[in-house]
């Protein structure tokens, strides 16, 4: 008779068969249905159903600025069944702000694969003049009105917190930094003029620009987003060392069999070919990445080493 160990290692090697109880595979999401972590999941889940199974399952674990769901992928069986689709931040921004982490990012998960990369950028809403259409010109706007001078992002301890934190050492400001429970809160206010600026992942900028409800002043990628080719980056606007681009990968628990890691990965590589795929992540402002699980390892462990300093110098920390 098989023993446990036997058994895992054969569902691994077929991913996304059935699993032993009966129960399709799922992939965890950390973030609510509807936004751009949960759409991309859906969006793979919809490349992989009939391929390796009939169905497959995108399960919300929300809360906690997505360690609910990475925890119980953490408590999950290492059978290639179980998936965790989430923004690198979790694995790379996290550890350096969180001192009571109860995960280790490095030796507690496998990185699959990627699937997107998604720049940042910074804008500004109507309680902004439009004269301002520079990010020296925001500094200087946001020195002469104190009382405004506040930015929003989509959590504490997200990269736009801290892209933000530097832009506001940079050019010389005090910035009040306005938390909020995702994206689409913040935008809100953004776009009511209840706050001045805000700091977000570009795809959540893209649906208001035409309307003019919000401004992007700059990206921070190392170039200019094909999404908004006329926004310079910070670095071109003489903000050097202001990067971030956020990638969006797949996760399995330690000790899954490296069979099922590569057979995922292959799945991945194949999904962000596909042309519905595409163009489902373009929607999204997102831009397809396609690594092996050996690569995207060493990306997120130089992720990992370059926020360290950054998050140390913001003075964040958080018991939470």
């Amino acid at each position: 008779m098989m023993d446990r160990r036997h058994i895992l290692a054969a569902l691994a090697a077929a991913p996304f068969a059935a699993r032993a109880q009966g129960q399709p595979p799922r992939i965890l999401v950390g973030f609510p249905a509807g936004g751009s972590v949960d759409t991309t999941a859906r969006r793979f889940a919809d490349f992989a159903r009939g391929k390796q199974a009939e169905t497959v399952l995108v399960e919300q674990k929300v809360g906690a600025g997505g360690r609910i769901a990475i925890a119980a992928l953490k408590d999950s069986a290492p059978d290639g069944q179980t998936l965790l689709l989430s923004p690198s931040s979790m694995f790379t921004i996290y550890p350096h702000a969180y001192r009571k982490l109860a995960y280790n990012p490095a030796a507690d998960f496998i990185p699959v694969a990627p699937l997107a990369l998604s720049t940042c950028g910074f804008g500004v809403g109507p309680m902004v003049p439009g004269t301002v259409k520079t990010l020296a010109q925001l500094a200087d706007w946001l020195k002469a009105n104190p009382d405004k001078a506040a930015y929003a992002s989509p959590a504490a301890g997200a990269m736009p917190h801290f892209l933000g934190n530097q832009f506001e050492h940079a050019a010389g400001l005090k910035l009040t930094h306005a938390p909020y429970r995702g994206a689409a809160p913040g935008m809100q206010d953004l776009m009511g003029g209840q706050i001045a600026s805000g700091c977000f992942s570009i795809g959540d900028f893209l649906p208001h620009l035409a309307s003019g409800r919000v401004r992007l002043l700059g990206v921070t990628d190392k170039a200019r987003s094909r999404f908004a080719p006329d926004v310079p980056t910070f670095e071109e606007q003489g903000f050097k060392g202001i990067v971030g681009v956020e990638s969006y990968g797949l996760f399995l628990p330690a000790r899954t069999p490296q069979a099922a890691v590569d057979k995922l990965a292959d799945i991945a590589r194949a999904a962000v070919r596909e042309p519905a795929v595409i163009e489902a992540l373009a929607k999204l402002g997102f831009e397809p990445l396609s690594l092996g699980s050996a690569d995207y390892t060493k990306r997120l462990a130089a992720e990992r080493e370059y926020w360290g300093p950054v998050v140390k110098a913001s003075g964040f920390s958080s018991d939470d």
